[in-house]
């Protein structure tokens, strides 16, 4: 089968085309299809117009049209739909309905509509876009589009493939009960499997913090409040003294040095290290030196419909994870068998599961090695390639 991906954005900064639709793109060239991704890199310029092939999978860049407002979105939506028609697939998969995918969707569906090709058309969601409205600096056209987009590609696409269980209930109920909609999560990546241990990193770190239980959160901020970090701090501060804090990740909006900020108001800031944004080839250095992961999740409507590929690699890593029970975390986590659920922002219970499995090495252990079997097992892109097989045909 001939299929074409569609991006909305470019491979970096965000993650979406990198961490989920490259994965299953050559998940599918293994298997013996041709895939090759479009991608509209207005948010990574540096590449347009730039392409080559990874691991079988043919990755275009587009050229970006001149900076006039409007027209650089329409020319860039038409050179991603007659990119797509010139390979002449039997599938165009677009990777969420909004922005320049949604907008190349709408394009081709029109030119099907006029009988000019009858190519199939796949939307899929790993958000629930309209949540993110009132979060992020959208202008109030733009919240008008985005929310008219994700209405409109859930209604016009002949499948629609979802990212979590709960994007599956919404997505089924705004299709009526249509049974084209096929839950596919994310797996593991690869590439990270293969990445260096960095042993210079440990030793690092161990300067820093010593040789004491180490509680890593491995983060962007966007999930949590910050005042329940700050309360973690102190409740495990009480009952483990010696424990330190690994935070790895940085803010899309200055949330870590809030956060540092908090924590030394509180006078608690020497028991916290910031080790900032860590490429994926020296992630594997810090999860090393963690006796613990924590992942709190607000009960939020964007926590329980998005898939966190940072809940994967704590996982696949063999760090035993303490998590709220919030949406896809109780898929890929069995309370008790591969990692610890608690309520939902209950940081008491929270706290306490830390500090219990903190004295705990050898259900560290058993957490641990039951966690990387599941995500090996469940979650690896080669099995998750045929939920895409099936909303294809």
């Amino acid at each position: 089968m001939n299929v074409v991906f569609i991006g909305p954005f470019g491979l970096q900064p965000k993650g979406t085309m990198s961490v989920r639709a490259l994965p299953l793109a050559r998940a599918l060239v293994r298997r013996g299809h041709t895939v090759t991704m479009l991608i509209p890199p207005w948010d990574d310029p540096r590449n347009a117009g730039k392409c080559w092939e990874d691991a079988g999978v043919r990755v275009e860049n587009l050229a970006l049209p001149p900076s006039i407002p409007v027209l650089f979105h329409i020319l860039l939506s038409v050179r991603l739909a007659n990119r797509a028609l010139s390979l002449q697939p039997d599938v165009v998969h677009f990777f969420k309905p909004k922005a320049y995918a949604g907008l190349a969707h709408l394009l081709l569906w029109w030119l099907r509509r006029l009988k000019r090709t009858p190519v199939g058309l796949v939307v899929d969601s790993d958000d629930w876009e309209q949540a993110w409205n009132d979060l992020l600096p959208y202008t109030r056209w733009q919240k008008m589009l985005f929310r008219w987009q994700e209405q409109w590609g859930i209604h016009h696409a002949d499948v629609m493939t979802v990212a979590s269980r709960a994007l599956e209930v919404l997505v089924h109920a705004e299709r009526d009960g249509s049974d084209r909609v096929f839950y596919l999560p994310n797996g593991f990546l690869e590439y990270r499997t293969k990445a260096l241990t960095g042993d210079e990193i440990k030793i690092q770190l161990h300067t820093v913090l010593g040789q004491a239980p180490v509680i890593l959160l491995y983060s962007r901020f966007a999930e949590f409040r910050l005042s329940r970090i700050v309360m973690l701090v102190k409740l495990v501060a009480q009952q483990m003294p010696r424990a330190r804090w690994l935070i790895v990740g940085r803010g899309l909006h200055g949330e870590d040095q809030r956060l540092a900020e908090k924590l030394n108001a509180e006078g608690i800031a020497d028991r916290v290290h910031f080790a900032g944004w860590q490429p994926p080839d020296r992630l594997p250095g810090y999860f090393e030196v963690a006796s613990v992961a924590v992942h709190p999740y607000d009960d939020t409507l964007i926590n329980r419909t998005k898939c966190s590929v940072k809940l994967i690699d704590l996982l696949l890593a063999g760090v035993p994870v303490v998590a709220d029970r919030v949406g896809q975390n109780s898929e890929y986590i069995e309370d008790g068998l591969s990692g610890i659920l608690v309520t939902p922002e209950d940081d008491v219970a929270m706290a306490g599961a830390i500090v219990e499995l903190l004295q705990s090495p050898d259900k560290q252990e058993s957490l641990a090695t039951m966690a990387q079997k599941i995500v090996t097992d469940r979650f690896n892109w080669t099995s998750l390639a045929q939920v895409a097989e099936q909303a294809y045909q």
